[in-house]
C-alpha cells in the first residue's frame, strides 16, 4: 500500500513528458470505493495526538488516527517565530494537533499545534456559550512591585525632561 501525502504522482512517458496527476485524481477510484482514508472521522476543531511523519522546509506531515496524514504548516507549529522545523519537530515525534480545516474533495487536512497550547483557545462549552478567557489575576505584591517600579521610571524622567527644558532656556 502507498502512502498519500497530498502529493501529486509524476507520469513520465517513452517521450521524456512529466505531467502531474491531482491528489485528487489519484485517489478518485479509491473514493468511488468508499474509502476516504479516514477523513470521515476527522472533524474540524477536535484535538488528536499524531506521530510527525516527515519534515519540510514549509511544515510538518503528521499522521492522524487511521494513518490520515495532514499538513502542520510552519507558521503554525509555535506562537512565536519557528525558523526551520527541524528546530521544534523531529521524525516520530508524538504531537498534539488541531484540526483547522478538511478538504475533502483534494484530501487536503490543515492542523495547528499553536491552537492546542494556547489556554482558553475552545470557542464554546457543550451547551452552546462562548467563552471569554478571564483576566490575568494581578496580586497585592505584583501591583505594588509595578507601581515602585513606574514611580521608578516617572522620576527619572522628570529628571530628565527638567534638564532639557535648562537647556533650551540658556539658548
Amino acid at each position: 500500500m502507498t502512502e498519500n501525502l497530498d502529493m501529486p504522482e509524476q507520469n513520465t512517458d517513452d517521450t521524456n513528458e512529466t505531467s502531474v496527476t491531482p491528489v485528487a485524481e489519484q485517489d478518485a477510484a479509491e473514493q468511488d470505493n468508499g474509502d476516504t482514508g479516514g477523513q470521515d472521522k476527522i472533524n474540524v476543531g477536535n484535538v488528536y495526538t499524531g506521530r510527525v511523519l516527515k519534515i519540510k522546509p514549509f511544515g510538518a506531515i503528521i499522521s492522524l488516527p487511521d494513518s490520515t496524514p495532514g499538513l502542520v504548516h510552519i507558521s503554525q507549529i509555535a506562537a512565536g517565530y519557528v525558523q526551520s522545523v527541524e528546530d521544534v519537530l523531529e521524525v516520530g515525534d508524538d504531537v498534539n494537533v488541531r484540526v483547522m480545516s478538511v478538504d475533502r474533495a483534494s484530501g487536503k487536512i490543515a492542523l495547528s499545534m499553536k491552537d492546542v497550547t494556547q489556554p482558553g483557545y475552545e470557542d464554546t462549552d457543550a451547551e452552546g456559550y462562548e467563552y471569554i478567557p478571564a483576566p490575568p489575576v494581578i496580586t497585592a505584591q505584583a501591583a505594588a512591585a509595578f507601581e515602585e517600579k513606574f514611580k521608578a521610571w516617572q522620576k527619572v524622567s522628570n529628571e530628565r525632561i527638567a534638564g532639557l527644558n535648562k537647556r533650551n532656556k540658556r539658548r
